[in-house]
């Protein structure tokens, strides 16, 4: 009799104790946990739109020597012989008569002319011809690509004709969110490019690449 009452209160105690338990699995404090988890992994996909970089490159803006370029200085005065250098990691060049001098960072019109104004109190025909034999435009393109590492170019390119020579973006990576970094007066700026209307053939304005560039393609969190 003893037995039969204790399994009766032991049936009974069953049913609450599981309530109890459910309630606590669905308590206030359980749904804010659950909800500050999701709200965590949702923001962590988000993306964060930069401005634009000032002053961006286009297929027409004039060229600025950089180190690493060639250039030759054609002399109309036969007594100095042309010179064909590149210019090194200081920037510099060394001329006949002039020694050192800062080449990089220069239009090559603006040095043309320079070299003119310096030539001109030591020669009788003092004009000079600058020309960039060869010069390149070196980007790295990480994060979720196929192919990421150092690119060149030796035209004017777009951001996404470099992803496109990186082998595309990876299915892991987000079209949508891609940073270019950029040194602009000595300060590392960045801006995020979304390439999905491009992709999709949309008529798009181009953004261009510059020497120096990082292009980093974030993960897709979709």
């Amino acid at each position: 009799m003893t037995q039969n009452r204790r399994h009766m209160w032991d049936d009974r105690e069953l049913p609450g104790t599981d309530t109890a338990y459910r309630r606590r699995a669905l308590s206030p404090s359980s749904c804010l946990f659950a909800f500050l988890v999701f709200a965590a992994l949702t923001c962590g996909g988000c993306q964060t739109s930069l401005p634009p970089l000032p002053n961006p490159p286009g297929p027409k803006t004039a060229v600025r020597l950089s180190p690493g370029d060639t250039i030759k200085v054609s002399y109309s005065d036969e007594t100095i012989p042309d010179q064909t250098q590149k210019i090194r990691r200081d920037g510099k060049v060394s001329l006949p008569l002039l020694g050192e001098l800062t080449a990089a960072g220069k239009r090559v019109a603006d040095f043309q002319g320079e070299l003119v104004s310096l030539y001109e109190p030591q020669l009788e025909k003092s004009e000079v011809l600058v020309t960039l034999e060869s010069g390149a435009a070196n980007v790295i393109v990480s994060g979720f690509a196929n192919k990421p590492g150092k690119l060149s170019f030796d035209r004017p390119t777009t951001v996404f004709q470099a992803i496109m020579e990186a082998g595309g973006v990876s299915d892991y990576g987000s079209v949508s969110n891609i940073h270019l970094t950029r040194l602009i007066n000595g300060e590392q700026r960045t801006e995020t490019l979304n390439l999905k209307p491009a992709i999709r053939g949309k008529p798009t304005k181009p953004k261009y690449v510059q020497d120096g560039d990082v292009i980093y393609i974030s993960r897709s969190w979709f």
